[in-house]
């Protein structure tokens, strides 16, 4: 049977193609993410390799509650002095003991520009001449505060040349600085820009209390890092400032980092594989399209195979097998087309000065992961029509005029409607129980119900559809219209199998679309009800300087300011829980009397005037519902703990963040560059008009270069900018999905004309025109893309509507339909439908009329 399930392969080449084609678009996603993300994998090992390249390194003793909430890299633990690295250089085994003095910069490129990459962090280093991770590679190394080097790709990516000035923004100021220096940090840094201090200015500017976070210890050749690691822990006891430290491995600590951006990346990667199951779950219904059709058109085949003696399981094994067969070479082609993939990303990454690892890793186990995935697909996908030529008669070998007999579809209606029913009322009981732990996993149970009921019931519904999507046609376009529909009406199993991966694109599309356009209106409602400033300033960077601020409250022009500062930093769970490093949260820092004024907030208990150096206010919308006025939140950092008294609850979606301090507090928790400025809120002074404070505040914060002044409208958009950029992802990895639907389309007229050949002669010899055959195909891709389109931007727009009940607690609150965007889907399909007739068309009005009926 093997050789017969080959020769079939080969036999029918052609109708497979498409097959092939969709099974390789999905395969390559699959293969492009494991490629793209082990791509990543290396380029951040191999950062953490470059810039944690010690022997050993000594750190706080104790891990303590804060770092930022599962965004950051390694532990967060008390400081240690820097006067500790002299100590340390005197011990015998030690060649180097170097303070890790490093902070946020912001570098003015050659145009005047900040120097940013993507999101690539932009920082400061102390650079010392003895540091064996750092080498010069032109010009001399910087002396005193007037002069920077800069990393290799830091340097090409400003335009900047040695002996250039220009100005670095450095511990909240502007400073002219002279390029007088090349380095080179031992591999890429993804994009980073990275500048390069004396130690003097470093250390004033990112360590002025004289406490580092960790200290990098070089041992002497010859010495290994458990024999350096051992001596320095034998030895930190006696030493001053070393008796809350310790020391560990350098390749333990790189461990743990690499550790923590693979978990990072895994979210990359488990985000980009929904959208290739999806694809793959597309391709599945051309696949069984594909040989729903084949099986049809090869009855007497099959009837033969079983009157000379083959059993119902081995023709069963014939379709599966070339199913499997058009499954292994799809995959096969995909994994190639997966490395193309990633090729195409990594130039357009460089191209935004993200430079990745040159080599494309392909391990074993992607590769054949990826041709078993693709083959299991297929041959699943083709067990239903396999079943069906399995059921064949040998007798139907004796008959000269074949037919498939099919079961009605009421049952399968009645079931598809009672699966859709179900997954509705677990969609409606999640928005009843929206404040309920399941409500989540009620809903995605329901919409996944919901999907499936419709893809059931589709061949049912199909024929009541078609009545009112074709009645245009049927009206204007006699006889293609009423042909074209019957043609689509007479095998609704067909119509809605390729019309359904169609569906599912169309409903993630139009549910994408209800969620975008929702959260833009419940962003723009909470900005109006939430502030009353004139101004808002923001930085590129997520950090103003503080040099800004100063500048912007000095101005005559400017009023009230309002000045959000924000740390990370542990926080009680419940009262009366002192936090764990596992129980992150945002602190923010505000003067008393802001809230209620400029920032305007639900206070649910307590009076928000109640803010002091003894006291907190908490958001509970970030931290949760168990709190009551009085009771006691501990707030603990790597510097510090504070037990506060809540004098206040409030909701509060524009201030992210649970607890909220008077600056002194956040002053003495994250002192210097552990706290960040996020943004400034601005009033005008009695008599000046907005026009006047935005000219002065502009002028004020433009040698900072990477400051925003903002009125209310402009931060909403800024804000629905954003959301837009992640559409514009979203649609374009659903994009491939709805690539596979129009080739399912493609695939379907071409075996239907093949399947039509006498059918279609003798529309010809009764006096049906070429143009009108064409055009009676093209009107029925485009009835199925119709089909598929309308149903999918129904159940996805109806799935999202409820989405704002169920968030509404989470600022999701406002349903919006962009019914212009969905009337462009709708206006879309037709165009894909006839791009998606234009080939079967045009074979079918090439058919000869004579051998079209001669045909078999």
């Amino acid at each position: 049977m093997l050789r017969v399930t080959l020769r079939g392969v080969r036999a029918h080449a052609v109708r497979f193609l498409l097959s092939i084609l969709a099974v390789a678009l999905g395969v390559a996603f699959v293969a492009g993410t494991f490629s793209l993300r082990t791509m990543m994998s290396s380029t951040f090992d191999g950062i953490v390799d470059a810039s944690a390249p010690a022997d050993a390194y000594v750190r706080g003793a104790t891990q303590v509650a804060g770092g930022d909430a599962g965004f950051s890299v390694g532990e967060t633990r008390n400081p240690v002095p820097i006067a500790l690295a002299d100590e340390l250089d005197d011990l015998d085994g030690v060649q180097i003991a170097l303070p890790d003095v490093s902070g946020m910069v912001v570098l003015v490129g050659a145009d005047g520009t900040a120097v940013q990459s993507t999101q690539a962090p932009s920082f400061g280093l102390s650079y010392d001449e003895r540091d064996p991770g750092l080498t010069l590679v032109d010009g001399a190394m910087p002396s005193g505060p007037d002069e920077v080097a800069l990393e290799i790709a830091t340097l090409e990516s400003s335009g900047l040349a040695l002996g250039d000035e220009t100005n670095l923004v450095i511990g909240g100021e502007v400073r002219q600085v002279t390029v007088v220096g090349e380095v080179d940090a031992g591999g890429p840094m993804a994009g980073a820009t990275i500048v390069l201090l004396d130690p003097a200015t470093a250390q004033a500017a990112f360590a002025p209390d004289g406490n580092v976070a960790q200290i990098a210890v070089f041992g002497d050749e010859g010495v290994t890092e458990s024999a350096l690691t051992q001596t320095l822990a034998a030895a930190l006891p006696g030493l001053d400032g070393g008796s809350d430290a310790s020391a560990v491995e350098g390749s333990q600590m790189r461990e743990a980092l690499q550790s923590d951006i693979g978990e990072m990346l895994g979210f990359v990667t488990t985000f980009l594989l929904i959208f290739a199951v999806i694809a793959l779950f597309v391709g599945a219904f051309i696949i069984a399209n594909t040989f729903a059709m084949s099986v049809r058109q090869r009855v007497r085949e099959f009837a033969l195979l079983r009157a000379v003696g083959a059993s119902p399981t081995q023709v069963f094994s014939v379709v599966v097998g070339q199913a499997a067969v058009v499954g292994l070479v799809g995959s096969a082609l995909g994994v190639l087309g997966g490395l193309g993939l990633v090729q195409l990303v990594r130039v357009a990454l460089s191209g935004m000065g993200m430079d990745l690892a040159k080599d494309i890793p392909l391990s074993t186990t992607t590769v054949v992961g990826c041709l078993v995935l693709g083959t299991l697909v297929s041959a699943v996908a083709a067990a239903f029509p396999a079943r069906t030529a399995a059921l064949v008669a040998p007798v139907e070998a004796m008959r000269g005029d074949i037919t498939v007999h099919e079961r009605s579809l009421r049952l399968r209606g009645v079931l598809g409607v009672a699966v859709a029913a179900a997954g509705a009322a677990s969609v409606v009981a999640a928005a009843i129980k929206a404040e309920a732990d399941f409500a989540d996993a009620l809903l995605g149970l329901g919409a996944t119900l919901v999907l499936v009921g419709v893809l059931v019931a589709s061949p049912m519904l199909a024929r009541s559809a078609m009545r009112f999507l074709a009645a245009p046609f049927v009206a204007l376009l006699k006889p293609v219209g009423r042909l074209a529909r019957g043609n689509v009406v007479r095998n609704p199993r067909r119509t809605a199998n390729t019309a359904g991966a169609l569906t599912i694109g169309m409903a993630l599309v139009g549910a994408v679309s209800v969620i975008a356009a929702s959260a833009t209106a419940s962003l723009s409602s909470v900005v109006e009800s939430s502030t009353n400033a004139d101004l808002i300033l923001q930085s590129a960077t997520f950090a103003i300087p503080q040099g800004a601020v100063d500048d912007v409250r000095d101005l005559p022009e400017v009023g009230k300011v309002a000045e959000l500062a924000f740390s990370y930093a542990g926080v009680s769970p419940s009262p009366g829980v002192a936090p764990t490093p596992q129980d992150s949260g945002g602190v923010v820092s505000l003067e008393p009397g802001v809230l209620g004024s400029t920032l305007l907030v639900d206070v649910t208990a307590g009076s928000t005037d109640d803010l002091a150096d003894d006291t907190a206010l908490l958001n509970t919308d970030f931290a949760g519902d168990d709190w009551a006025v009085g009771d006691t939140v501990t707030v603990t950092t790597a510097t510090g703990t504070r037990d506060l008294r809540v004098g206040a609850l409030f909701e509060s979606q524009i201030i992210g963040s649970s607890v909220v301090v008077t600056p002194a507090v956040l002053d003495e928790l994250a002192p210097g560059e552990a706290q960040v400025i996020d943004t400034v809120t601005l009033d005008a002074a009695s008599g000046v008009s907005q026009a006047d404070l935005r000219a002065a505040v502009t002028s004020a914060v433009a040698p900072y270069v990477v400051v925003s002044v903002q009125d209310r409208d402009e931060f909403v958009d800024e804000m629905a900018g954003q959301v837009d950029q992640l559409l514009v992802i979203l649609y374009a990895l659903l994009g491939l999905s709805l690539v596979i639907a129009v080739l399912g389309i493609v695939n379907t007229l071409a075996l239907s004309v093949i399947e039509r050949t006498r059918e279609i002669g003798l529309l010809r010899a009764v006096g049906l025109g070429r143009t009108q055959l064409a055009g009676t195909v093209t009107v029925e891709s485009v009835l199925t893309a119709l089909f598929g389109t309308v149903l999918g931007l129904v159940v996805g727009v109806g799935l999202a509507s409820a989405l704002p009940t169920v968030y509404a607690d989470e600022g999701l609150d406002q349903l919006v339909v962009p019914w212009g965007g969905l009337g462009t889907m709708v206006a879309l399909a037709v165009v894909v439908g006839v791009v998606a007739a234009l080939w079967p068309a045009i074979r079918a009005a090439r058919m000869r009329a004579l051998d079209a009926i001669a045909s078999e």
